[in-house]
């Protein structure tokens, strides 16, 4: 049987059984009602601007409706067994466990996802001070880095939209390199992200790093292990470099629980508008839980310094990172007019430094 045949017939009894499991939500419903509300609206939360952020989403227990021909996947995704059940992919319904899981997963410290509306006025002040900041950064010739790392669907593309959003983009870019080409992989290991480094006046951020040696080209085999060695050897020494010429560097892991990523794959997979957010990587990636735990744990140790530290965000709500991510740049950098009552010490149970943080959990 071809492959799009054997999916079409998968999808159809997987859709047919969906009929009998329409049961109502049940337990706390931690954060159900808020996450994964990550549209094409304002910072992802399409709410406010009269936009429904879950167009294309099922409703819990139901049967997503079936992809349009062009977007469906061109490869099945096995079955992947976890710690609470059997988990696939390409199942329109979503196993009630992982929705049950998801939002405490991993430890995460809250029963219930943060309001929109405390969300909205909160990010607002804070990307008021954002501007600030780019006006200070501008005028006194500063170079400012921002690193941000974490599994698939960790949510870093919308921090980085969130704090980027307001800015002047002639003096803020954002770098998200594609695999290196014949050329670059004969070139020094960090050469091509030292080209993307700020000038005088500019903000960078970088969604995925040089930390890709770390993770993805270690659990999918695309270094070796001496190459990994190296890197990491050579990785605090670099960045002990930049921070001496003057760069202001920030290195932020976005951390969530397995059954979060599991339930934001599960939407990407089922939803028209998402699907393009799921790469054969991500597929690659859904049996490696495990592997890219060992090798994040291993790159943080290895990497975390007193002068270039890891900032751990516990992501599982997306709105939380992003808040306290925004107020730790603001802390960290002097500039005229800031405003106390809006840049607050980031929420110690959400923002953290070093693996330690993440294993107290």
């Amino acid at each position: 049987m071809a492959n799009s045949d054997k999916k079409k017939s998968k999808s159809d009894n997987l859709k047919a059984e969906a009929g009998k499991s329409d049961e109502p939500k049940t337990g706390k419903d931690a954060g159900k009602s808020d996450e994964g509300k990550n549209g094409n609206g304002k910072n992802g939360d399409a709410k406010k601007n009269g936009k429904n952020g879950d167009k294309g989403k099922p409703e819990e227990g139901k049967a997503a409706a079936p992809l349009p021909k062009q977007l469906e996947p061109s490869v099945d995704s096995p079955p992947i067994e976890t710690k609470l059940g059997s988990f696939d992919l390409d199942d329109p319904v979503l196993p009630a466990w992982v929705e049950e899981a998801a939002f405490r997963s991993g430890g995460y410290p809250y029963d219930k996802s943060m309001k929109s509306d405390k969300y909205e006025e909160e990010l607002t002040a804070l990307q008021i001070e954002l501007v600030k900041l780019q006006h200070h950064v501008i005028e006194k010739g500063l170079k400012v880095v921002m690193l941000f790392e974490g599994r698939d669907a960790a949510g870093k593309g919308g921090a980085i939209f969130a704090l980027r959003q307001y800015l002047n983009p002639r003096n803020a870019r954002d770098v998200a390199l594609p695999k290196p080409s014949d050329t670059e992989r004969g070139q020094w290991y960090f050469q091509r992200y030292i080209e993307q480094l700020p000038t005088a006046g500019e903000i960078v951020t970088f969604d995925r790093s040089w930390y890709n040696r770390a993770g993805v080209e270690t659990v999918m085999g695309f270094c070796t292990p001496d190459e990994r060695k190296v890197f990491l050897s050579q990785a605090p020494l670099l960045e002990a470099g930049l921070i001496d010429a003057g760069t202001i560097l920030f290195k932020f892991w976005l951390d969530i629980g397995q059954e979060m990523q599991l339930k934001r794959f599960h939407e990407r997979r089922h939803n028209p508008l998402k699907i393009w957010k799921l790469s054969p990587m991500d597929y690659a990636a859904l049996g490696k839980w495990k592997d890219y735990s060992k090798a994040r744990d291993s790159m943080l140790e290895s990497t975390h310094t007193d002068k270039s530290p890891w900032i751990i965000a516990l992501a599982n709500d997306k709105r939380r990172a992003r808040l306290n991510i925004i107020r730790y740049v603001l802390s960290k950098i002097d500039y005229p007019g800031r405003d106390k009552n809006v840049v607050r010490e980031p929420d110690p149970l959400i923002l953290g430094a070093g693996p330690r943080f993440l294993k107290k959990g």
